[in-house]
């Protein structure tokens, strides 16, 4: 990845532009084949003469052709040929970006198989839901997981179509309307670049196209971020139901030799902030002043490379991360029990009301034994037992024990999968009771 963004790369992104400028000039005779062999021949990138120029001409573009010219020779002429420097910078851009796109393409696929497998693997790996950080009802690990795998597809599919949007080329002049060179130069041109082509442009591709792409890169490092900032949750002691790979020899802390810190995770979600901060200059760049400023250009030099090459390692890591997870089960099913029943809340007010009882009522009754319970420290069926309206209902201390089964809770589980294109193998693990 960082290969494509060197300067090296950049001009020869632009010489590959110009040289299939050349190519179409040649085929139609605008350019006599033997001054197209002497161009292709002669023409080579040096960075050194090219930053000499510039510190006189003081324009990177013209420093390129300069050079190109004292390599060429007198054929250099007809490099260029009807050409504005954006022509050339904005189709090298969609040239380089399409590239990146095919690694950062590559990288999700990754990852999205790494996370199918990982939810199918702890389907019923069951653990404790949680909403606003507090106990909820019992879920499993593979439906954290899917939730992700599903987002990680959405994300593929957004890739794709931010790519074809903003990887397209312009060769139509100073602005936009190809006056010197002509519709099928441009279709010509894009089409041996193997880019799409803007249907219209001023004196540059329209940056709503590379905002797009930028943004799309942001929502990848928000779900990034968003797995990472579980990991690091559920690797506190307080939890240690994950871990994040942690080397032999690697070292936590200077001070303190137990720690071992989720820092690669917490890396993620650092860098997750520059790229979405890097999105928010891409929106800026869209505006430009009549058919094109330079505003744009210097933004888009730091943004677009960093949050390829960013976007590149968060999700090498991410996929690093998940590889070696540690996932500890049985932590993960003592967790539940945390608070001695609690999370059965819903089950025993349905219970009640489908025995009678109106749903204020049982509401009423449940919430008050688990208030008591999380108060005092008793279990939540024994507090449960001491409510009027439940002795009245008939429920014994030994139904109130067999419904609270965290297991239950996993019926839809297969049919969950199956909506998300997962057919899973048929659950052999046998219901666990506190």
């Amino acid at each position: 990845m960082s290969d494509i963004w060197t300067r090296e790369a950049q001009f020869d992104a632009w010489l590959q532009v110009e040289l299939a400028v050349c190519d179409y000039y040649a085929s139609i005779g605008r350019i006599p084949k033997k001054d197209l062999a002497t161009i292709r021949r002669n023409a080579r990138i040096d960075v050194k003469r090219i930053d000499e120029i510039e510190t006189v001409v003081r324009h990177d573009v013209i420093a390129f052709t300069t050079q190109l010219a004292e390599q060429i020779g007198p054929a250099s002429r007809f490099v260029h040929l009807g050409l504005t420097s954006s022509d050339v910078v904005d189709t090298a851009w969609g040239l380089r970006m399409a590239r990146a796109a095919e690694i950062i393409a590559a990288d999700l696929k990754a990852l999205h198989t790494r996370l199918r497998d990982l939810a199918k693997k702890h389907a019923f790996t069951v653990m404790m839901g949680r909403t606003h950080g507090m106990h909820a009802e019992p879920t499993t690990f593979g439906l954290k997981v899917l939730v992700w795998y599903m987002e990680f597809g959405r994300h593929i599919e957004r890739f794709r179509e931010a790519t074809k949007r903003a990887c397209v080329g312009k060769i139509s002049g100073a602005v936009g309307t190809s006056a010197h060179t002509g519709l099928a130069l441009e279709k010509a041109v894009c089409k041996s670049l193997r880019l799409g082509v803007a249907e219209v442009s001023t004196q540059v591709v329209q940056r709503d196209r590379h905002a797009e792409f930028l943004n799309t890169l942001a929502l990848i490092a928000c779900s990034v971020e968003k797995v990472a900032t579980e990991v690091r949750h559920l690797q506190r002691p307080e939890l240690r139901e994950l871990e994040e790979p942690f080397a032999t020899g690697q070292k936590g802390s200077s001070a303190m030799p137990h720690k071992r810190n989720p820092v690669t995770a917490e890396q993620l979600t650092g860098l997750a902030r520059v790229v979405r901060a890097n999105a928010i200059a891409g929106m800026e760049n869209v505006a430009l002043w009549g058919e094109r400023d330079i505003s744009h250009s210097s933004v888009e030099r730091v943004v677009i490379p960093d949050s390829c090459q960013l976007v590149d390692y968060l999700l090498s890591k991410l996929d690093w991360i998940l590889a070696g997870l540690r996932v500890n089960e049985k932590r993960m099913e003592q967790n539940i029990w945390a608070t001695r029943g609690l999370v059965f809340s819903q089950k025993m007010m349905l219970t009640l009301v489908e025995s009678g009882m109106t749903r204020e009522d049982a509401y009423a009754a449940v919430q008050g034994a688990a208030m008591r319970s999380w108060h005092d420290g008793d279990s939540f069926a024994d507090e449960l037992m001491k409510e009027a309206s439940v002795r009245a209902a008939g429920t014994t201390r030994a139904e109130l024990d067999a419904m609270m089964n965290p297991r239950e809770f996993l019926t839809h589980v297969p049919e969950i999968f199956a909506r998300c294109g997962i057919k899973l193998a048929k659950q052999k693990a046998k219901a666990r009771k506190k």
